[in-house]
């Protein structure tokens, strides 16, 4: 849990300020079997590994090559949650889910491109002080 709450620490530097309003979601994510879950907080890790995969191409997209930021914060959160299995599997999935769906409808950075990036930014610091102040130690 502390590899965790220290993952999510770096993730919420990364962050920065944006606008209050929740992005619309891509995809629906894929619904996670009761027996797969292994911590309370698993649906918010899904919807975070989806974010970081959205903003991992829009910012590239936005901002141009980024050094893969939001991709090494993506492995420094499966190394700290799911470290192989089937919890990393789903992890992956998302944050491919959330690459993919934004690679299908933007090829430039256009005005909706960069709202969507700042309601994505906005909705992982929610996810992120959520999870570390109610499952961090």
């Amino acid at each position: 849990m502390a590899k965790l709450v220290q993952a999510l620490a770096l993730l919420s530097i990364l962050v920065p300020a944006a606008a209050a309003a929740q992005a619309p979601r891509v995809a629906a994510p894929a619904p996670v079997p009761p027996a797969a879950l292994r911590a309370p907080y698993e649906p918010q890790l899904i919807r975070l590994s989806e974010i970081i995969g959205a903003l991992h191409y829009l910012r590239t997209l936005c901002e141009g090559p980024e050094g893969g930021a939001w991709r090494r914060e993506m492995q420094a959160l499966l190394d700290a949650e799911a470290a192989g299995g089937e919890r990393r599997e789903r992890l992956v999935q998302a944050f491919n889910r959330g690459y993919g769906g934004f690679e299908q409808t933007h090829r430039t950075c256009a005005p909706a491109a960069r709202l969507a990036m700042r309601r994505y930014v906005t909705e992982a610091r929610r996810l992120v002080a959520e999870i570390t102040s109610r499952y961090g130690n």
